[in-house]
C-alpha cells in the first residue's frame, strides 16, 4: 500500500512532474517556430475546427480570458489566425486559423511521434497504459468545478 506522507507515493506529484517535463520538452521543439505550447495548443484546436468562438475555444483549452485574451492576440500578430467579431452577436468574438496558421502546425506536426520515440522504451506496454491513462485522466477532467 502506498505511503500517505512519501511524496513519491503521490499520483498527482507523479503527474505534475511528468507534465512539467514534457511541457518543458514541447516548448524546447517550439522554440524555434516561435510558438509557445499553449499557443501549440490553441492553434492545433483551431486547425482542427477552422473557427471557434472565443469563449469555447477557452473552455475547450481550460483557460481563463486572462491567459487567452494575450494569446490569440500573439498569434494574431505572427498571421496564425484573426479575431472578429460575430455577425449575429457582436459579444462573441469569433478566431479562424488562417493559412499560415495551417501550415505551421503542420511544420510541427510530427513532435508528438518525435517526443514518444524519444520517451518510449516498449512501445506495447506504452499503447495500453495511454488508454488507460487518457480515459482516467478524462474523467477527471471532466468533473473539474462538478464536486
Amino acid at each position: 500500500m502506498a505511503d500517505v506522507f512519501s511524496i513519491e507515493d503521490q499520483i498527482c506529484f507523479s503527474l505534475y512532474v511528468c507534465s512539467k517535463e514534457l511541457v518543458k520538452r514541447y516548448n524546447e521543439r517550439l522554440e524555434e517556430f516561435n510558438l509557445t505550447y499553449t499557443q501549440y495548443l490553441a492553434l492545433m484546436s483551431l486547425y482542427e475546427s477552422g473557427t471557434a468562438n472565443v469563449k469555447e475555444l477557452g473552455k475547450k483549452l481550460f483557460l481563463d480570458s486572462g491567459t487567452l485574451t494575450p494569446l490569440l492576440k500573439s498569434l494574431e500578430k505572427k498571421g496564425y489566425l484573426t479575431r472578429n467579431r460575430s455577425m449575429e452577436d457582436e459579444r462573441q468574438l469569433i478566431v479562424s486559423i488562417t493559412e499560415a496558421g495551417c501550415a505551421i502546425i503542420k511544420k510541427v506536426s510530427d513532435l508528438p511521434i518525435k517526443l514518444r520515440e524519444e520517451l518510449v522504451e516498449d512501445e506495447k506496454s506504452i499503447e495500453c497504459l495511454q488508454i488507460i491513462l487518457r480515459k482516467t485522466l478524462k474523467k477527471l477532467r471532466d468533473k473539474k468545478g462538478k464536486a
